[in-house]
């Protein structure tokens, strides 16, 4: 039986979070690549402090859409997997206005691109990014999100 639990603490108030289908995402994307044990903690953050996250951890400056994590052990002697998210809830309005769709649908697709890079994924080269955008649609599709993202980085 799958054990996933799902933290999210959201530090952005500007976003709406619905956290019961943040959860849902988040335990859909894990057992479809059947990761069926894992902890998940999502922090929602703003421009600055996943700018300060971006630099202290990755040694990159500026913002970004998320940052991810995978905190498990390599010996797999842990809990099973452990993820750990930060997403930008403060780009994800800007983008969402400006690609226009809503918000939390923004919010969904950088959950499901962090989760993906975790799993595997990687938006390194022009064919990489292909498979991991039509991927995250397909999820977001699927869970009534919407066409979120496509290939050319637009809303449809």
């Amino acid at each position: 039986m799958p054990t996933i639990t799902v933290q999210i603490a959201s530090h952005f108030p500007g976003i709406p979070v619905d956290r019961p289908a943040l959860e849902k995402l988040t335990r859909f994307v894990c057992t479809r690549f059947r990761v069926t044990v894992a902890e998940v903690s999502i922090g929602i953050v703003d421009d600055a402090e996943i700018s300060r996250l971006n630099e202290e951890f990755l040694g990159r400056s500026g913002t970004t859409d998320c940052l991810s994590f995978d905190l498990s052990e390599d010996d797999g002697s842990g809990p099973g997997r452990v993820f750990d998210l930060i997403v930008n809830g403060e780009l994800a309005l800007r983008e969402a206005a400006a690609r226009g769709h809503a918000g939390p649908a923004e919010l969904a697709l950088y959950i499901t691109h962090g989760l993906l890079h975790n799993l595997g994924f990687d938006d390194a080269t022009p064919e990489t990014a292909r498979e991991m955008h039509r991927m995250e649609d397909e999820i977001l599709q699927h869970l009534g999100y919407g066409f979120v993202y496509d290939e050319r980085g637009q809303a449809q």
